[in-house]
């Protein structure tokens, strides 16, 4: 059996929305959602909570994660990526518990909206394909994709992305030459392995999608008090489907 550990990054700070991990979210501090979520899986041995403060600590611990550490605070910055963060986690858990990961699942909490199903079917497919990491996306709509999106050069000329004659747009969309996809955060599941490349990413060299169903009812990123507002809203038109 594969060791696999859920990961989620909760920094005591962010400035955007002061004190935002512990801030009730639906009744909740926001953390929970995705510490309970994460301890639903039929995957997820292990479910830690990477955090410079204790406060963040303390309500993780009470809602079911491990926290075993405070994050350095080199590693807490608003400047900081996710790949220290969770390479950090991953060598902590192996020289003070010798505990070694074969499959890390980030999790940001800041998409409280994700279920337990998205976490396994991401899962599923890392070990049903053995790639290097599973990405969980949904199609771009038309308007955002490459081949519709407008960029103004250093000259002051409109052409489309990557400088492309405007004159030369695709009418339909139905001719782009392939389909294009975004990042909705709600699961990243990786090998430890690509945290060593010369340039650390969550990606490695073989990625797959997780294109998930009707992503839009379940995507959220909450960055703004608006994105807040509008989370919860999401949340609880989800809730209402499920009961």
């Amino acid at each position: 059996m594969k060791k696999i550990v859920a990961i989620i990054p909760a920094r005591g700070g962010p400035k955007n929305i002061p004190g935002k991990n512990t801030k009730d979210f639906c009744g909740k501090p926001l953390i929970a959602w995705s510490i309970e979520v994460a301890k639903k899986s039929k995957y997820v041995d292990r479910v830690i909570l990477s955090t410079d403060s204790e406060e963040v600590r303390r309500i993780g611990v009470r809602h079911g994660a491990e926290a075993p550490f405070l994050r350095p605070s080199e590693l807490a910055t608003d400047t900081m990526g996710v790949e220290p963060v969770l390479k950090h986690a991953y060598e902590w858990l192996q020289e003070h518990q010798k505990y070694k990961a074969d499959v890390l699942v980030l999790l940001m909490p800041t998409t409280p909206t994700r279920q337990a199903f998205h976490i396994d079917n991401a899962i599923d497919i890392i070990l049903q394909t053995n790639a290097d990491s599973v990405v969980a996306v949904n199609e771009t709509p038309a308007n955002h994709t490459p081949y519709w999106t407008l960029v103004r050069n250093k000259a002051g000329k409109v052409t489309l992305w990557g400088g492309a004659d405007i004159k030369n747009i695709m009418t339909r969309r139905q001719d782009f030459p392939q389909k294009c996809y975004a990042r909705n955060d709600l699961v990243y599941v990786l090998k430890p392995k690509n945290l060593y490349e010369e340039k650390p990413n969550l990606y490695g060299d073989r990625v797959e999608f997780y294109d998930v169903p009707d992503a839009l009812r379940y995507e959220s990123d909450i960055n703004t008090p608006a994105e807040w507002a509008e989370s919860e809203e999401k949340f609880k038109k989800l809730q209402q489907n499920h009961d």
